[in-house]
């Protein structure tokens, strides 16, 4: 791929201001010389504006996502693409969030441009496990680690039961919740239906993969390393 397509496509700017970012000498190699449009170098060794290019297609971002923020690209208000550098948004193909987090929802949000990827992390037969972290508004009642277990569990207006889901309680309003699906403020409408109310909600894990070291409001593009603990 041509560089000035190449720049373009990460979302640095248009081909026309890339054509000036290369003219003004703003894209070098790691040995400090200036590139051409039409210069040959292997991809890991070009630097914009002194810094290392971003991954290519099939990058992998984890967030850990602030309360307040809105997991579309389209919606007001403020959204989780605006804590974000701007070039990821106008990236091609375009980055997409894996699955949503709700707006009063904080915790690990992932985002991707590698379609496949995507599929494969939200699809029934991955069985990717979510982890909660549930606050509540009254005491758990002591059913609820049986109930959401049983495979049986049905939510209002459904006709297909919940997978089993399993709890772990950390104190009397306090619990860690383990999910094997996605559906709609399924966390809180599992608390609901027992008669108790989510006062706060955080995702801390997807499969093996955890929050550590990305405090709130951060980013950080994944390693494969990281990718794979996804899915163990």
């Amino acid at each position: 791929m041509r560089l000035v397509k190449l720049l373009a496509n990460l979302g640095y700017g248009s081909r026309k201001e890339m054509q000036l970012a290369i003219r003004n000498g703003w894209v070098t190699d790691t040995d400090g010389n200036r590139l051409k449009a039409d210069s040959k170098t292997v991809r890991a060794d070009i630097l914009f504006d002194d810094q290392p290019l971003d991954p290519a297609q099939g990058v992998v971002l984890l967030m850990n996502k602030p309360l307040g923020y809105t997991c579309s690209a389209k919606d007001q208000g403020r959204l989780v693409y605006d804590l974000l550098p701007d070039r990821f948004r106008v990236r091609k193909p375009a980055l997409s969030t894996i699955g949503r987090l709700d707006k009063e929802t904080s915790g690990l949000l992932l985002f991707t441009d590698d379609g496949t990827f995507l599929h494969r992390v939200i699809s029934p037969k991955s069985d990717v496990p979510k982890v909660y972290e549930v606050a509540l508004d009254r005491p758990l009642n002591g059913s609820e680690a049986t109930l959401f277990a049983s495979g049986e569990m049905m939510l209002e207006s459904e006709e297909k039961p919940l997978k089993p889901a399993g709890l772990e309680v950390i104190d009397e309003k306090s619990a860690r919740l383990t999910l094997h699906e996605g559906r709609y403020h399924q966390v809180r409408r599992m608390f609901a239906a027992t008669g108790n109310h989510v006062t706060e909600l955080k995702r801390s894990q997807v499969g093996a993969l955890g929050l550590d070291g990305v405090g709130e409001g951060e980013w950080k593009v994944l390693s494969e390393a990281e990718k794979s603990l996804i899915f163990q």
